[in-house]
């Protein structure tokens, strides 16, 4: 990737501002046609979002989009929507005991809700309790998912108890969220377990299983790569080996995964900076807790920059066998419309909120350099996402990041007609990730405070 050294905040705001009138647009149209009662909206097809009936882990992206779109623009209409369909929709999934995915639909919905509660741009004193209601009980089911293991446990995914996802690094924000309001998990003979030990426990297991540091774990092993699953052996907890279900293979970095490593280990470095070093001690104390979650924030968000493409857009997978085909493709533009293998926007729109958050992290450790180098990364990332072919102009394109891909394996992305790979088309979460991303850039441009998803602890700054 070729960092762009002269893109600011500030300069990105006129094409930020054409995204938010693009998703305006998008988002209305999407709200009249789509049939819900089919199911969530997942990915588009021939610019149509379509369902897929499974876990319905996309509808908090669908209706999280429509609260970011208020945040952004003021537009009440958005937030009417937005909450009605939270309140109507969400509700059945704080209580779903059979997924990872809690922080995607309940933190994109009720934790947007909560941090606008927080911000000012809602009062109302039995609302907000709703919302950390809402959230405290999310919070306390997802901790519930525990798998332990060597050195500590995880949250396990709804492959079952053996599996550990990367995924899972982005949804533990509500377990945070949910600790912040004072919750905690009550299990047998009135137990108490603190979710931000389940939090800190996962992350660790995380960074030490799924994140590789050229420390020669297998012949495979360079650094910043990660494997999507990490299996265990639930009889005794042990480490057995890794796996994928998205990506090429168990010896390859599918790269969404990597960019939900990025951004999942950064988001909560800045959430353990905002405790008191009291809160951290039970669990290690600040320094071991920091430091494993660091490790592993860098070494992935240099693995990605090192393997995508000059703008930042990477391929679906950091070894996809048709990328022999392409060349030298790190040192090129990416080309969604190669004939060999996809590129994935949606990956490029969560390592971007990734970098940023790590970038000043580090800034604010005095760390220099690497900050600086992570946010203007992370800027060039959206620069090159608010411009063609990514941005989508056409308004008769129900999506509004292009180029996205889904699951790459079980062939069910789209391939237009005439095309040997898919391209053209959009996904729920990638939408929302550059919605989120727009909002972070925008605030900073603004030189006002960014979203937090644990509401009213960051300070005012800027990029």
């Amino acid at each position: 990737m070729r960092i762009n050294e002269l893109v600011t905040a500030q300069s990105l705001v006129p094409g930020i501002h054409r995204l938010w009138e693009l998703s305006a647009a998008k988002l209305q149209a999407l709200e009249r046609h789509f049939e819900y009662r089919c199911g969530a909206p997942v990915f588009t097809v021939d610019g149509r979002y379509s369902p897929q009936k499974w876990t319905q882990w996309t509808r908090g992206f669908d209706i999280g989009s429509r609260l970011l779109q208020f945040d952004a623009t003021g537009e009440c209409s958005f937030l009417h929507s937005g909450r009605a369909a939270t309140l109507h929709d969400i509700p059945t999934y704080l209580t779903h005991t059979g997924v990872h995915d809690h922080g995607f639909n309940v933190m994109s919905t009720y934790g947007n809700l909560l941090r606008l509660c927080e911000e000012g741009k809602l009062d109302n004193e039995w609302e907000r309790s709703c919302y950390e209601l809402a959230v405290r009980c999310s919070g306390a089911v997802q901790a519930m998912r525990w798998t332990p293991c060597e050195g500590g446990g995880f949250i396990y995914s709804f492959n079952g108890r053996h599996s550990l996802f990367i995924d899972t690094m982005r949804t533990l924000r509500v377990l945070a969220a949910a600790h912040s309001l004072g919750q905690v998990l009550m299990s047998e003979a009135d137990e108490c377990i603190s979710l931000l030990g389940r939090l800190i426990a996962h992350a660790h297991c995380t960074a030490r299983y799924a994140v590789f540091y050229g420390e020669g774990r297998d012949i495979y092993d360079i650094p910043g790569r990660v494997a999507h699953e990490s299996i265990f052996n639930t009889k005794n907890g042990s480490y057995r080996c890794c796996g994928s279900q998205q990506g090429y293979s168990p010896f390859t970095t599918w790269m969404r995964g990597l960019a939900w490593a990025i951004c999942g280990f950064a988001e909560q470095l800045e959430y353990l900076s905002a405790l008191d070093d009291e809160e951290l001690t039970p669990h290690g104390g600040r320094p071991a807790v920091e430091a494993a979650m660091t490790r592993a924030a860098r070494v992935t968000s240099d693995y990605y920059l090192a393997t995508t493409p000059l703008d930042g857009i990477p391929y679906w997978d950091s070894a996809a066998p048709g990328l022999v085909h392409l060349g030298e493709y790190t040192a090129k533009q990416s080309d969604p419309f190669n004939g060999y293998e996809p590129v994935d926007s949606s990956a490029a729109a969560v390592a971007a909120q990734g970098l940023l958050r790590l970038g000043r992290y580090c800034l604010q450790r005095k760390h220099v350099e690497q900050g600086a180098k992570y946010q203007q990364a992370g800027l060039t990332v959206l620069s090159a996402l608010l411009d063609e072919p990514y941005i989508s102009l056409d308004l008769d394109h129900q999506g509004l990041l292009l180029h996205s891909v889904y699951h790459r394996p079980n062939g069910w992305d789209c391939i237009p007609v005439g095309k040997s790979i898919p391209c053209n088309e959009s996904s729920m979460w990638g939408d929302y990730h550059l919605r989120e991303l727009a909002l972070y850039v925008l605030r900073s441009a603004l030189a006002q405070p960014c979203p937090a998803f644990y509401t009213g602890t960051m300070k005012e700054h800027s990029l």
